[in-house]
């Protein structure tokens, strides 16, 4: 039987162009604003925090609060 990712968050290693998938999902949570971020989305992460960000605002407040 298929099982189904939605609704379900995945665990993510961020890597410097791309990410690995530890854990299915169909989401990774924003660190800075709490949004689920579809990964079919997810452009803007912290390899060095291992932190996704749902935009390149919050990327630069994360970077900036550092």
């Amino acid at each position: 039987m298929l099982m189904s990712q939605s609704g379900r968050e995945a665990r993510l290693r961020y890597l410097a162009n791309s990410f690995r998938v530890l854990v299915p999902g169909d989401h990774v949570t924003c660190a800075v604003s709490g949004e689920k971020i579809p990964l079919d989305r997810l452009r803007y992460w912290s390899v060095e925090r291992q932190e996704a960000y749902a935009s390149a605002e919050m990327s630069t407040k994360a970077e900036l609060k550092g």
